[in-house]
């Protein structure tokens, strides 16, 4: 982990959204890593508690209620998968998923059960701090945008959008999605059969625009397309994707 290295993230962006006292759960079995997470984001002005295995981590954001978790997946007790499981059960809250290896089948497995966003380790802690930042942002979009009655649902064939909600139903079944992969959709189903290149959806949907991030932007489509159906989003092999719809 290299609290150095240049993150590829707007560091403007970031130091327009401080912490403001959000809850941050730090869930992480290495209490050297553990320390070092916690330091930088009480920096930021986050409040920070730790948890060093999965029934303690399940158990703490149970009571404390964090706004946001950053979740190792190798834990003792139960590993993070099954934490990601039980609390996005019982509370939807965003997730940053650590992981030990750079194994696209583990990303979309921590994807699949409720992760926003993942890191491959080591990091850099500045880029880990960004990506919190990030997630709360559109946490923070989202919840107005719930609040407003303008709002407007789209529909897509069988496939309904309903903005003010955050729901997706699919042939009149609601289909369950991170806030990541339901803000992915929404981006994409607003121009509809439009290729958007991974860059756009990097700088749209994640509000930073990066060749390294790209591989994010393939990992949740992937995710996406497991859960609405992979017809539904096209790949065009070197610029981006685009949501089919029926033909009129």
């Amino acid at each position: 982990m290299d609290s150095t290295q240049p993150t590829t993230l707007d560091a403007a962006a970031v130091a327009a959204t401080p912490g403001a006292q959000r809850r941050v759960l730090v869930v992480e079995d290495d209490a050297t890593i553990a320390d070092a997470i916690a330091a930088r984001l009480r920096a930021e002005g986050f409040q920070v508690r730790t948890a060093g295995d999965g029934p303690a981590a399940v158990e703490t954001a149970a009571s404390w209620q964090p706004d946001l978790l950053v979740l190792d997946v190798m834990l003792p007790g139960y590993d993070g998968l099954e934490v990601c499981r039980r609390v996005q059960a019982s509370r939807p809250v965003p997730v940053l998923m650590l992981t030990a290896r750079d194994d696209e089948t583990d990303m979309l497995v921590g994807l699949g059960v409720g992760a926003d966003d993942y890191m491959t380790k080591p990091f850099s802690l500045r880029e880990l701090v960004a990506r919190v930042h990030v997630l709360l942002r559109r946490v923070e979009r989202a919840t107005i945008a719930a609040r407003d009655p303008r709002g407007a649902n789209m529909q897509l064939g069988d496939l309904e959008i309903d903005n003010a909600q955050r729901r997706v139903r699919v042939r009149g079944a609601d289909v369950h999605l991170t806030p990541t992969e339901f803000d992915l959709l929404v981006c994409l189903a607003q121009q509809p059969r439009a290729v958007l290149s991974r860059e756009q959806l990097l700088a749209e949907v994640w509000d930073w625009a990066d060749a390294s991030g790209t591989r994010t932007v393939d990992s949740h489509v992937k995710a996406l397309r497991r859960k609405i159906g992979a017809e539904r989003i096209r790949t065009v092999h070197g610029v981006g994707y685009a949501l089919e719809t029926p033909t009129p």
